[in-house]
């Protein structure tokens, strides 16, 4: 693998990624930008991460559009599902993963850390975290080809399970109380919600 750096961005297939971690000459990368505008699922109905339509799209016909020799750098992963730590929310069975998008835990440790935050809500606190926490500029992603930022999904689950959790696209914040997984209608293309796919590369 070239030499890279966290922070750094790489090309990889067709789009731009942000290196995240490093781990044993491994790299976790997410896509600078919302590349997709897709629901969480194709049905109102209580979902996980586990059983909903946009892994099966991630890990299925967006991961086909990568060649042969990228694929080969992709690295199958087992990703942990916890329960939401604020509403007890079941987060779902252990997944096999090769794209996947990040979870609430992961996006609090690699865009600066805000696990305090996570882990010790304010009394006042019930669906965002804090809109001062220094961390949700870092956040922030744009629409692909836009000038615009957007708001982006994490495959934790919401306050309920027919919400998952996502990020303000005003602000950067966590919207840990959730996003209806069914954002509008498909037949109408309002499902907005922006998608940031995450894998693992050697």
């Amino acid at each position: 693998m070239e030499e890279i750096k966290i922070g750094s961005v790489l090309s990889f297939g067709d789009y731009n990624w942000r290196v995240l971690d490093i781990q044993n000459n491994t790299a976790l990368i997410i896509t600078e930008e919302i590349i997709d505008q897709r629901p969480y699922h194709d049905a109102y109905k209580d979902i996980t991460w586990a059983d909903c339509t946009l892994r099966k799209y991630l890990n299925g016909e967006f991961y086909e559009k990568f060649n042969a020799a990228d694929k080969s750098r992709i690295i199958t992963v087992i990703n942990k599902n916890l329960d939401n730590q604020w509403y007890g929310t079941k987060g779902g069975e252990d997944t096999e993963d090769n794209i996947f998008l990040l979870s609430l835990e992961e996006v609090c440790k690699y865009f600066g850390d805000s696990t305090s935050k996570l882990n010790n809500p304010g009394k006042n606190q019930r669906y965002w975290f804090q809109r001062k926490d220094e961390n949700n500029s870092n956040r922030l992603a744009k629409l692909h080809n836009k000038e615009w930022a957007w708001w982006w999904w994490l495959r934790s689950p919401g306050r309920v399970n027919v919400k998952a959790v996502y990020i303000f696209g005003t602000d950067g914040n966590i919207g840990i109380q959730g996003n209806n997984i069914l954002k509008g209608n498909i037949s109408d293309g309002k499902c907005t919600g922006g998608v940031r796919p995450a894998l693992w590369i050697k």
